[in-house]
């Protein structure tokens, strides 16, 4: 299965996409919520399981295929070699920060650059969105709590990120999460500790990754998380992203208006953002 929401931005329907077709939910069920928390709750996931309609053909943009999500918790230096072209250490334990419910945006919207800070970004990374609510998961139950999976472009304000030393303000700039464009069910993926990550920033290839390389794997993050915060329905967990970043090339490279980047991740799709002065 594959959730997404259409329509005009504010206005997203929720739905499913089937072979670049999409179901209207809202017409098949008039009482179905938004795909968020309610969504997860209710079951609309089991519900919808065995649901054969083909969908139609739109020509309709995509909007993020979360809507308000309580958290988004994001992982730092969760790959081995980003971290060492930072010239960081591997962390003892997963290394949590959050970005801001401001921050999502939809697979192809424009990125805001801010006003009040240079050096943007890319990062893409696998990102997990949570469908069962829990605390102290265990590892062994911990793909139970996931509802599917979905590109996220973790945009990072570096300007910002390093000058604050700390990451709160620069990781949670308007519009710094691109995600979808569809939550992708566990069954529809062959393994999650298989999966290829592509950043193309202007149609020049910038990160190459692969999920095996994760340090800390989506169970062992989750269970991690979960041992004093509730995870909740709705909640996305961005998993961190592999080398390639603009602000470790020799020299630098960051984002302008104008700027086009495609973040891609090997059977859940892509996003495809341009960046814009705000």
């Amino acid at each position: 299965m594959r959730l997404v929401r259409f329509g005009e931005k504010g206005k997203e329907r929720p739905g499913l996409l089937k072979y670049g077709r999409i179901v209207d939910l809202k017409k098949q069920f008039h009482d179905v919520p938004d795909i968020g928390r309610e969504f997860f709750e209710q079951g609309w996931m089991e519900k919808l399981k065995n649901w054969s309609d083909a969908g139609v053909t739109m020509d309709v943009r995509l909007g993020p295929p979360l809507a308000n999500p309580s958290k988004i918790i994001c992982l730092g230096k969760n790959y081995e070699d980003h971290a060492k072209e930072g010239g960081m250490s591997v962390p003892p334990a997963p290394l949590l920060f959050c970005k801001t419910a401001n921050t999502v945006n939809g697979p192809t919207d424009p990125v805001l650059i801010p006003a009040c800070s240079g050096q943007i970004d890319w990062e893409v990374e696998l990102a997990v969105v949570i469908g069962k609510q829990g605390k102290r998961i265990s590892k062994e139950n911990a793909l139970d709590h996931v509802a599917g999976l979905m590109i996220l472009n973790d945009v990072s304000g570096r300007e910002a990120q390093f000058g604050d030393k700390q990451w709160f303000r620069g990781k949670s700039f308007d519009t710094f999460a691109p995600m979808g464009p569809a939550i992708v069910t566990l069954d529809e993926i062959q393994d999650i500790n298989n999966l290829e990550l592509e950043a193309v920033v202007n149609g020049e290839v910038m990160q190459q990754g692969n999920t095996k390389d994760l340090i800390y794997d989506i169970p062992s993050v989750i269970e991690y998380i979960s041992q004093d915060i509730t995870l909740v329905p709705g909640d996305v967990i961005s998993t961190g992203t592999p080398s390639g970043v603009g602000i470790f090339r020799d020299p630098p490279i960051t984002l302008k208006a104008g700027d086009k980047v495609v973040c891609r991740i090997k059977g859940l799709g892509e996003l495809e953002n341009t960046f814009a002065s705000e």
